[in-house]
């Protein structure tokens, strides 16, 4: 494929000026809506293939969430849209002052293979309410969802609109020589680290959707039975391959014990006695990813799980206790269905523990201690935080979702997705008046009057 001439082919289509109106846009994302809803049985079917995901579990996380994030921007984009009008400072009276949103251009969208509907279409939902025409890289890992989606956006929309370009790394390399005018990419820090050096050479903005090793921190007020359930869930959603999954626990030394029980409740009521045997536990993406979350599971002591069935790549969830912060499973994101539980015994030195590391994606905290969570909250930088539950912070459109650092930069989702997208352009349109206080020569005009108006 000619990836040049593919975004110059865009570019000419985005210069017609058709994809800023508004009108036109809202059609647009009314097609995607009727082809998501029409298409939901082979979406899932392809889920099924590449993760192992239930249906239930793929409509509830991929294709929901999509429609969702659909229907909301569709409700809410023409006020997104609408230009702004400003005060005008006195030294350019007479003037009128507006902001326009202004689409960037041609958008390459580069997605992963852990949510590879949603995480594909919900930033291209973003692109498109805000009038750009895209290019969409999904993940070769994930290699019937990147079919289904490629024919899903194939068949409603012209390729100088939207593209779907399939592949592995070549792909992705040839992608990213490109000069696209924005590049939204979803995966590890390292990858991310690549993409923000390729865009460098075009200057083109980029947002990056990373990662990182989510804590809980559990404070010893908290509810333990519900912080189990909710962790749990959390957790072992999608096997663990989650960007915002918990990625460990901290407990009060004397609660672990019992927290581990309950989390071993939890886990038979999610998955039954046999979660290898049982029709909700998704699988691990591919044989790579399966021998390192493996690796990753001679950690510590394995209190919960510790179970797998290589032939179907699926390990069952796996709580390990004793585990130490030099260990391997604390020294990367887990992406898989293992759960350390540390302990500690002073809060203030956890926090300052965790002050010297990476910032991650989320934070959570388990606590009924209003200063208590504010004071965790202030004390530690990350993506999100979410108080008493999991994962489920980034389900809300009203709020933007990103990371922080190493965990990325830039949100998504709802109006903050609408913005990444956008380039909010100032336009200042004066009068006929015209004050000689500006021009020079300055000898004899006074400053002193000049000053008052600033």
């Amino acid at each position: 494929m000619d990836f040049q001439a593919m975004v110059a082919r865009q570019r000419a289509f985005w210069n017609t000026g058709v994809t800023r109106s508004v009108d036109w846009r809202l059609e647009q994302l009314k097609k995607l809506e009727h082809a998501l809803e029409t298409r939901e049985e082979k979406l899932c079917a392809a889920l099924k293939q590449d993760l192992g995901k239930a249906a239930y579990e793929s409509w509830l996380s991929e294709i929901g969430m999509t429609l969702g994030e659909l229907r909301f921007a569709r409700k809410h984009l023409k006020k997104w849209a609408a230009a702004k009008r400003r005060p005008s400072s006195m030294p350019l009276f007479p003037a009128s002052s507006r902001v326009e949103a202004e689409p960037y251009g041609v958008a390459l969208v580069m997605s992963p293979w852990n949510y590879p509907v949603q995480l594909t279409l919900v930033p291209l939902i973003s692109a498109l309410a805000a009038g750009n025409c895209a290019v969409v890289k999904p993940s070769a890992y994930a290699p019937n969802v990147a079919q289904a989606v490629a024919d899903l956006l194939g068949d409603i929309f012209p390729p100088e609109y939207v593209s779907v370009v399939q592949g592995g790394r070549a792909e992705n390399a040839a992608l990213l020589e490109q000069d696209f005018d924005y590049i939204f990419f979803t995966g590890s820090p390292v990858v991310g680290k690549t993409v923000m050096a390729a865009a460098a050479q075009h200057l083109t903005p980029v947002t990056l959707e990373l990662g990182g090793k989510s804590p809980v921190i559990i404070a010893p007020d908290a509810n333990i039975p519900l912080a189990a359930r909710r962790i749990a869930w959390g957790k072992f959603l999608n096997a663990g391959q989650t960007c915002v999954a918990p990625d460990h626990v901290y407990i009060p030394k004397n609660l672990r014990d019992a927290f581990v029980k309950e989390l071993a409740g939890q886990i038979r009521q999610l998955y039954g006695d046999d979660p290898l045997a049982g029709p909700d536990l998704p699988k691990i993406i591919n044989e790579k990813h399966f021998q390192r979350v493996s690796g990753l599971m001679k950690s510590g002591k394995t209190a919960v799980g510790g179970r797998t069935d290589p032939a179907a790549r699926r390990i069952e969830p796996t709580v390990l206790v004793d585990v130490a912060e030099s260990d391997s499973v604390m020294q990367e994101e887990i992406f898989g269905p293992v759960l350390p539980v540390l302990t500690y015994d002073s809060l203030d030195d956890l926090i300052a523990r965790q002050q010297k590391k990476a910032r991650p994606l989320a934070l959570y905290i388990f606590t009924g201690d209003r200063a208590l969570e504010r004071r965790i909250v202030a004390a530690l930088p990350s993506g999100g935080v979410c108080v008493n539950d999991t994962v489920i912070h980034l389900t809300n459109p009203n709020v933007p979702f990103g990371g922080v650092g190493n965990s990325g930069m830039g949100a998504c989702h709802g109006k903050a997705g609408f913005d990444t997208f956008t380039h909010y352009r100032t336009v200042v349109r004066r009068g006929t008046l015209d004050l000689p206080m500006r021009y020079a020569p300055y000898a004899g005009k006074n400053l002193n009057a000049v000053k008052k108006l600033m």
